[in-house]
């Protein structure tokens, strides 16, 4: 799997975006905008919408583009669905339930064997979560520091609406999912909004 190197402050930079939308402090170093001579095209805003997405979900180009096909054929909104995708991978709703502290945590405890979906082990970060399950953290792994500190570090963070989660129990319920202006925070509304867009496949594919 291809690793990118590049330090994780740079690359919010980079793309204009708030490093908090990763689970990341922004308290030392200020976001941004990245400058541009000329005003951007409608290809280059849609691009940079959909390296945003890679970046913050951690995906890489063939997944990226295995999603989008997939989110293409299903009835409704191609960027709505998209997102609903993204939104769904078990290492995103891991991190959304305050189990890690970033996706990238997310993805290693769940690599780990830590997590389970309706009682049974699950160690694929890309695994869907669907609705009506059950997700948890497994007996052994409550005691694991790393889920302690990110409990601690994240508490008081609201968890999404589309999840009900009991923090004692380490437990969580995947509930239907709201509108995709509810689903996801303000930071990253733009990318469905640009991947809807009726020639959104010229930019991306």
């Amino acid at each position: 799997m291809a690793i990118n190197r590049t330090p994780v402050l740079k690359r919010c930079r980079q793309l204009g975006l708030d490093p908090s939308v990763l689970g990341y402090s922004s308290k030392k170093e200020s976001i941004r905008q990245p400058k541009r001579r000329r005003k951007e095209s409608e290809y280059g805003m849609q691009l940079r919408e959909k390296q945003k997405a890679k970046f913050i979900y951690g995906v890489l180009e063939k997944q990226f583009h295995g999603y989008f096909k997939r989110a293409k054929a299903m009835p409704g909104i191609t960027g709505d669905n998209l997102m609903r995708i993204l939104e769904s991978r078990l290492d995103n709703v891991v991190f959304r339930l305050g189990f890690a502290k970033t996706r990238k945590e997310a993805r290693q405890i769940v690599t780990h064997g830590h997590i389970q979906v309706n009682g049974r082990r699950v160690d694929i970060p890309s695994f869907r979560v669907r609705p009506g399950d059950l997700v948890a953290v497994t007996p052994k792994a409550k005691e694991l520091l790393v889920i302690k500190s990110a409990l601690v570090s994240n508490e008081g963070v609201q968890v999404p609406a589309w999840l009900e989660v009991d923090i004692e129990s380490c437990r969580a319920a995947f509930l239907l999912f709201l509108s995709v202006s509810r689903l996801i925070s303000t930071s990253t509304s733009s990318l469905s909004s640009n991947f809807t867009r009726s020639n959104v496949r010229t930019a991306v594919y």
